[in-house]
C-alpha cells in the first residue's frame, strides 16, 4: 500500500514522445445469487494506434465472494484475441531488412484470483486491492516474407506464459442526492523482472437506474517495457439484475 501511494507522487506531468491514443469499451452483465455471491460475464473491445487499430477483443466470466462486508473475493477467466504489430528482422550490417512478418493475431487465456479490502471514511470508500494473473499464449504459425528469397514462408511462435502481480488502490465519492460516483486510483504491475506499468486512472459511474450503470473514465498508462505509454479513453456499460 505504501508502494502505492509512493507511486502517486510519480504521475507524469508531460506524457513522452511516444505516447499514444486508445479508446477501451465494455459490456458486463451481472448477476446477483445471493448477499454473498454473484456472477458476471464481460466483452470488451480496445482501439490504439490513436483509434487506427484494433489491440484486442476479450470475453470474460467471473464469480465474486463476499464473506465480509469489508472484504470481497472474485476469480475468473478471459478469453483473449490480441493484434500483435508487424516485426522486422535485419542482417548483420544493422541497416537491410531480412525477413517481415505482418501484423498477426493471437488468442491468450487468462486466469486470474483476487482479494480486495474496503474501508468507507466519511463518503469516501477507499479500496485496496491484489490480484493474481496468469496469461498464456498457445504456440501459433504465422506467415514471414523472406525478403531475400522473394518468398513467403511459415513460422512458429512459442507458447508463451506470464504472472503478474497487480496491486490497485482506489477512491471513490459519494456525492450526496447524486447518481454520479467519482473514483480515482493507481493500479502497478509487476512480473518477473520487476515494475511492468503504472494505470493512473480517473472517472465517474453513473447510475441511471438500480440495474443500468454507464461509466466513463481517464486512463494514462506509463510503461516500463518495451510497450509505448497511453493515452486512454473509456466507455462502459453494465446491466444488474
Amino acid at each position: 500500500m505504501l508502494t502505492a501511494l509512493a507511486a502517486f507522487m510519480m504521475l507524469p506531468a508531460v506524457a513522452q514522445s511516444d505516447t499514444e491514443t486508445g479508446l477501451w469499451t465494455s459490456a458486463e452483465v451481472q448477476k446477483k445469487l445471493s448477499k454473498q455471491w454473484n456472477i458476471a460475464a464481460e466483452a470488451e473491445y480496445r482501439l490504439r494506434e490513436d483509434f487506427g487499430a484494433t489491440d484486442r477483443w476479450t470475453i470474460a466470466a467471473s464469480a465474486t465472494y463476499k464473506p465480509l462486508k469489508w472484504l470481497k473475493i472474485d476469480a475468473g477467466y478471459k478469453f483473449m484475441r490480441v493484434l500483435n504489430d508487424d516485426e522486422t528482422s535485419w542482417k548483420d550490417n544493422g541497416v537491410d531488412p531480412n525477413k517481415w512478418t505482418p501484423a498477426w493475431w493471437c488468442t491468450k487465456h487468462r486466469l486470474f484470483a483476487s482479494v480486495t479490502g474496503q474501508w468507507r471514511t466519511g463518503r469516501f470508500d477507499l479500496s485496496l486491492r491484489e490480484r493474481w494473473q496468469y496469461t498464456y499464449r498457445p504456440e501459433t504459425t504465422v506467415d514471414r516474407y523472406d525478403i531475400d528469397d522473394d518468398e513467403w514462408e511459415e513460422k512458429t511462435k512459442d507458447g508463451k506464459a506470464q504472472h503478474v502481480l497487480r496491486s490497485r488502490l482506489q477512491a471513490e465519492y459519494d456525492i450526496p442526492k447524486c447518481k454520479i460516483d467519482p473514483y480515482a486510483s493507481i493500479e502497478l504491475y509487476n512480473a518477473k523482472g520487476g515494475l511492468q506499468k503504472i494505470r493512473y486512472t480517473a472517472g465517474a459511474d453513473w447510475k441511471l437506474t438500480k440495474q443500468h450503470v454507464v461509466s466513463a473514465f481517464y486512463r494514462y498508462l506509463d510503461s516500463h517495457d518495451d510497450d509505448p505509454n497511453m493515452h486512454i479513453i473509456g466507455l462502459g456499460y453494465k446491466y444488474k439484475f
